[in-house]
This record gives structure tokens, sequence and C-alpha cells, in this order.
């Protein structure tokens, strides 16, 4: 029998995202929608043929509480504004629903260790899962299985990405992301993705971030406080690379990350990864793999609903992965803050 879900959200990302990938995942049946808003819960409601609830304006039996209290629903993907998420977390879980909720999994640092704290006390057995979808993107997952394979030792690596903003854009056209009430604003928002990225290919090689030091600025006033932050990361073998990421930069655009060792290096990009090897008469050669481009969420969603079906978490979906992509992250914006200082990776 597939497994009731909801989701909690009907912005662009679950409209865009979610919304196709439950229907695609013969496991879950979602049940209905919550939105803040009549409207916006309606109308991606209707489009599913799904419950409706909302909080404004008030309406018998069509809160947010009616929902959670549904013994058809077992699970709730919540992707709502990043400050009021911890609370909703809270609540669905204490509701005795499964959570998988979008990232960042807080605001900062100490939010975030607060709520896995929380969590681990009251010995839930619900499962709580933070979505990142970068974790699942066929070429980011091809490409650490391709770091495992060259092997060898990590020499350097790079993260870069390099992008516009403008008033068009529909995620800014989102209210509270034109005037975030949070670090960072866009860098956090959608910085954690290329944080997750880096570290997934990282890992692979046996490598995690340790210190690094950070340039940051504002490159355009409406993306405020910064959209831009330079820096050099150590990892734990003692050697370095470069993070560099940008929502500000009009004439400058792509998005790459590359891992060397001193066997081989892995370049993933978009819609390809490109590895480079010595043959067998010690030359260099180039083995390069397409991919379609996707979001990674229908396969971040069937990991969801596997890991429902098992009665465990997915490992690349766990609170605390989430806690350390988030503390790179408030690293970066601290030491960019601080003009570049060296900064311990807690």
């Amino acid at each position: 029998m597939a497994i009731g879900i909801a989701i909690l959200g009907a912005g662009i990302f679950p409209r865009e995202e979610h919304l196709p990938a439950i229907q695609a995942c013969d496991s879950l049946s979602l049940k209905a929608i919550y939105s803040r808003s009549e409207a916006s819960a309606t109308a991606l409601a209707k489009s599913a043929d799904v419950d409706a609830y909302f909080d404004s304006p008030k309406s018998p039996s069509k809160s947010l509480d009616d929902l959670l209290q549904r013994k058809d629903i077992h699970a709730v993907i919540i992707a709502l504004p990043i400050l009021v998420q911890p609370a909703i977390i809270k609540k669905a879980l204490s509701a005795g629903k499964h959570v998988l909720s979008e990232k960042p999994i807080a605001t900062d640092v100490a939010t975030a260790e607060g709520l896995i704290a929380w969590y681990k006390e009251q010995k839930i057995e619900q499962i709580w899962s933070v979505a990142e979808n970068f974790r699942f993107l066929e070429p980011v997952v091809y490409g650490a299985e391709q770091v495992k394979k060259v092997g060898g030792s990590v020499t350097t690596f790079s993260m870069k990405l390099y992008g516009f903003v403008d008033e068009n854009d529909k995620f800014y056209q989102t209210p509270w992301r034109q005037v975030p009430e949070y670090q960072g604003g866009f860098l956090l928002d959608g910085g954690v993705h290329f944080v997750a990225g880096l570290r997934g290919l990282l890992v692979a090689g046996g490598q995690h971030i340790t210190h690094l030091a950070a340039f940051s600025s504002l490159l355009e006033k409406k993306l405020a406080p910064v959209d831009t932050v330079h820096a050099t990361m150590k990892i734990s073998n003692g050697n370095n690379g470069t993070f560099n990421l940008s929502f500000g930069t009009e004439f400058k655009s792509g998005f790459e990350i590359e891992v060397v060792t001193n066997k081989g290096a892995v370049v993933v990009r978009t819609t390809e990864v490109v590895v480079t090897t010595k043959d067998e008469k010690g030359e260099k050669k180039e083995d390069v793999k397409k991919f379609e481009f996707s979001a990674g969420v229908k396969p971040e969603i069937l990991a969801f609903a596997k890991a429902l079906e098992a009665g465990k978490g997915n490992e690349k979906s766990s609170p605390e992965e989430a806690l350390m992509d988030l503390k790179i992250l408030q690293t970066l914006l601290e030491s960019g803050e601080n003009g570049g200082k060296v900064m311990r990776v807690a």
C-alpha cells in the first residue's frame, strides 16, 4: 500500500519539483497540500486533485493542525520559508509524521544544533530527513564514484558557481527572499547546494574541509546582505583548494566542481563528468559521460520513500549532513565578515 504524504508549502519548488516527484513514485500517495494562504494552497491542491489546508483565512477543519491529525497521512515534505521551518518540523514530528524538510536545515548553526538535540532528546521514532537534492544529482553521484575509482591522495580541488539573479528571477520574486531576515541571503538559501556538492566529492576522496579563509562582497544591492564569496579551503590531509560562489555576476556564468588527486582528476558540470587519468603507456586520457539535466529531486524523493519503507533514514539526507553543509556556509560568511580571517570549521 502506498504511503500517504502531504506537502507543506505551495511555492515554486513544491509546484515544479516535489509534486511531480511524488506523482512519479509508486510507493507514495499525495493526500493534501498546506500553505499559509488559501489561494496558493487551493491552486496547487486543485492541480493535484487533493485536499487544501491553510491558515488564512481561518476555516473549520482546514488548518495545519487538522492536516497533521489525519491518520492517512504518514509523512510530510516541508518547503516553507527558512525562518518558519524549525517550528513546523517540530510540530510535524510531534504529531507522529515522518518529515523531509527542505534545506537549509535552519537559519544558523545554533538553531540547527538545537533542533537536532531536541529530536534526539525526544527519542522520536519517526524519520526526520533534510532534503539536499545536490546529493542525488546524477553527475555528482557519478563524479563521487569516479573520485573513488581514480584513487590516490587529493592534491587540490575547486568549486565554481557564477550566476546572476535579476528582478525577473522566479525565486527573487518570492517576498521573503527579497528582504531576507537570515544570514547570507541567497548565499545561504542557494549556497548550501554547492557546499553539499563539493563535500560529496571530497568525502569520496577521504577528505573533509577543516579550515577556510573567505572574502565576501555585495555586487547587486538587491541581493543584500552579500551575494558573492571567494574562499581558500584546507582539507584534512593539509592540502588546499578554492570555493567561488556568486549570484551577482551578470557577465560570468557556469558551474563546475573539480577534485584532483595524484592519480587523476574528476570534473563535474551540470550535464557532464570528465575523468582524466593515464593509460598503460603513461599518456593522459579523458573519459566524458553526458547526462540529461535534472534537479535531482525525483531520486531524492524515491530515496525518502524507500527509507520510510525500511524504517531507517537515508544517510545522504541525515540532519547531521545538512548541519555540516550549514557549518561550512556559515563559516564562509563569518570569515568574510572578518576580512578573510582564517577560521576552523567547527
